[in-house]
């Protein structure tokens, strides 16, 4: 939380002068004039020390860094300003108790504010039950004269009301519409439309947008959020009809028609070529419920933590930013790319309004739907259907997070080897959000800590250089993750692997990014499967004692871990800094930085080589946005459900490679380039085979 202005020390409230006698002694007091026996006569007046203005900058500096300065530190304040210790002792005093009485005040005025809102609100509850009318005759009448079913839905029916005009007042100044003409507000409820498609049916609207430029009536979307804040709470919490076991009778299917059933208003969509994927997942995450809604109303924070299915994200436009200083009521038009992280699989893109409410019970919901059929447009090949979370509070900062994912796809495009994995909903469900979700929790708790956990080896010595050290792996994780997939951003080119796998092959320019060397750079992927679990797979590569079986860089020499950060429960989430004590001169003492991550959906092994100039400078604590990097690596996914549940069956793996052809940004890329990375890969993934197949078969 962001502190308060600092306020000049010279503004602080001095102590009283019999206090500061009692506390100090008489060394700040000193007689005006005179002998001992004029000073006899006049009884003694104190002259208080006034600091200097360079004492008082260099204590507010101090203060800024520690407020709580030991004995140590104030001696050495004290020799460098010429004070004595019980001096600054008493100014650091003073100017904890002024921050705090500052602190307290701007809370207080927050808690007015809320107080007023909340007085305010009832006020109208109040109003709009006094007003309301008999549902038979029309004539006025009292909650007491209405049975306890229509009490309730005309409360209900006020709340509603209050949130469209709310956010449609908001919308106005967007359309220049006044409040009020909204041609989409629903008719109040009544106990036959309650019955007939429930509450989180009636304010039900059309759902879409086109992928084009944003061009929507306001008032529309938010009547579409609404609604689909209303679907979402509902799904998310229901059993059965909607949802029932699945054949393994280890997770949820939902039943499609009795969704059709009672949420048939607008919802479904009737584009040829989609099929429904529905899925729900629950978890408890390190992370308080304040900090999660922030990171996912945050498109930057949001597509950073989902790195690996968020290929490409934005924010199109803010309709509303919430209330209060809060997220509550935010909403905003988005536009996300989703991904596997292999070239097989093409990506999903999706325009969609993103709504966040906290409710009664102190839960908070996310939401998003698309708008894809507000107006006409082209013919998508995904659909958003109400999706989010739900996050409830829980002690210690934990957060109970229950997940739903429910879109309609087109998936005829996916690769055969990745089909059981998209069919079974576990390529974009809400399985792997909430997987990685919790995973990287877990890391920024280990980023966060404040003290180096037992058992890391490590030649880092400070927790600048370890935060340093975990930031820039999470840059090369990123970068990684950006690079493999299929996205529509990409220029993938074709060749005939020489391994019997097709290699995807693109050029990127970079000229100004200091995180990337200048030139040309080709990136190379391919994804095969393997008779193999996932975490053998895993195992293999991750371990630094076998990277010599696979590893060309490491051209056979040994390789020692020289620190390891652990970034979770799992041992397998880490971030290692490895040394090549490679035969080959030129490449001696060559480093590589590493990150291997794994969650139930799917592991990684992500690294790049690193100079030891540069890294050291961020072993030191120093800025690593400016180290370059060019990270390889493995992604590793179940080839389907079975693989997910026991840890069996096969493995898909990605090997995907980035390598500086040329130095030169307006260079051409030679034919011999892309057949040296072509063989690269082919080598390595025959490396691989020998290596985990020979091991299986023994």
């Amino acid at each position: 939380m962001d502190l308060p202005p600092l306020i000049s020390a010279s503004e602080i409230p001095r102590v009283r002068e019999d206090e500061l006698e009692s506390k100090s002694g008489s060394e700040n007091a000193e007689c005006n004039s005179g002998d001992e026996e004029e000073a006899g006569r006049h009884p003694k007046k104190k002259r208080y020390h006034r600091h200097t203005q360079h004492q008082i900058q260099v204590m507010e500096s101090f203060f800024k860094e520690c407020p709580h300065p030991d004995d140590k530190q104030r001696k050495e304040l004290s020799r460098e300003l010429g004070l004595e210790p019980l001096q600054i002792k008493f100014w650091f005093q003073n100017k904890r108790t002024q921050m705090k009485t500052q602190h307290e005040r701007h809370e207080n005025q927050q808690l007015r504010n809320e107080n007023d809102k909340l007085r305010a609100e009832n006020i109208r509850y109040r109003e709009a039950l006094s007003n309301t009318s008999c549902p038979n005759c029309g004539g006025q009448t009292t909650p007491g004269e209405m049975s306890f079913d229509e009490q309730q839905l005309r409360i209900e029916n006020v709340r509603l009301r209050e949130e469209i005009d709310r956010m449609s007042s908001i919308a106005a100044k967007y359309i220049g519409r006044p409040p009020g003409s909204n041609p989409f507000l629903p008719s109040p409820l009544t106990p036959e439309t309650f019955d007939m498609y429930g509450p989180g049916d009636i304010l039900r609207g059309p759902a879409g947008l086109s992928s084009g430029e944003v061009n929507l009536d306001k008032p529309m979307v938010i009547q579409l959020a609404v609604s689909a804040m209303e679907e979402l709470m509902r799904v998310a919490r229901v059993g059965q009809p909607l949802w029932i076991p699945s054949l393994d009778g280890n997770t949820e299917v939902m039943n499609e028609e009795e969704y059709l059933r009672g949420f048939s208003r607008g919802v479904a969509s009737t584009n040829f070529g989609l099929k429904a994927e529905a899925s729900r997942e629950t978890a408890i995450v390190i992370m308080n419920n304040a900090n999660l809604v922030e990171m996912l109303m945050d498109v930057n924070k949001w597509s950073m933590i989902f790195s690996s299915i968020v290929s490409r994200a934005a924010t199109l436009e803010v309709l509303s930013t919430g209330v209060a200083g809060s997220y509550n009521g935010a909403l905003q038009v988005m536009t996300a790319e989703f991904q596997v992280p292999t070239p097989l699989v093409p990506t999903r893109d999706s325009q969609f309004v993103r709504y966040c409410k906290q409710h009664e019970d102190g839960t908070w919901a996310v939401v998003d739907v698309s708008v894809d059929n507000l107006q006409p447009g082209p013919l998508l090949r995904c659909r958003r259907r109400p999706s989010g979370c739900l996050i409830q509070e829980m002690p210690n900062g934990y957060s109970k997070v229950t997940w739903v994912e429910h879109v309609e796809a087109d998936d005829r495009a996916v690769h055969r080897i990745y089909k059981s994995l998209v069919n079974s909903g576990l390529a974009f469900g809400a399985k792997r959000w909430v997987s990685v979700l919790d995973r990287q929790c877990e890391r920024l708790a280990s980023v966060m800590a404040s003290s180096f956990p037992s058992g890391e080896v490590s030649v880092i010595t400070t927790q600048d250089g370890r935060r340093s050290m975990l930031k820039l792996a999470e840059r090369m994780v990123i970068s990684f993750c950006s690079g493999v997939g299929a996205s529509i951003a990409h220029q993938w080119t074709t060749l005939s692997g020489t391994c019997g796998d097709d290699v995807r092959v693109m050029t990127r320019k970079s000229v100004d990014d200091p995180g990337r060397p200048l030139g040309i750079v080709l990136s190379a992927a391919t994804s095969f499967w393997l008779p193999v679990p996932p975490q053998k797979v895993f195992d293999f590569l991750r371990d630094e004692n076998t990277r010599s079986e696979w590893d060309i860089l490491s051209n056979g020499g040994e390789v020692q871990e020289m620190a390891h950060i652990a970034n979770g429960r799992d041992e397998g989430n880490s971030v290692s800094l490895l040394r090549v004590n490679s035969v080959n001169s030129n490449q001696s003492n060559m480093l590589i930085l590493q990150e291997s991550c794994t969650d139930p959906s799917g592991s990684y092994v992500i690294y790049a080589p690193v100079d030891l100039v540069s890294m050291n400078v961020v072993l030191n604590g120093g800025d690593p946005d400016y180290v370059a990097l060019l990270p390889s690596g493995f992604a590793i996914l179940p080839e389907g459900p079975q693989g997910i549940e026991n840890g069996g069956a096969g493995s898909l793996l990605t090997v995907a490679f980035q390598i500086l052809v040329d130095s030169q940004p307006n260079a051409k890329l030679s034919l011999g380039s892309v057949a040296t990375v072509d063989s690269l890969i082919a080598c390595t993934i025959e490396r691989i085979k020998g290596s985990v197949l020979g091991d299986l078969a023994q």
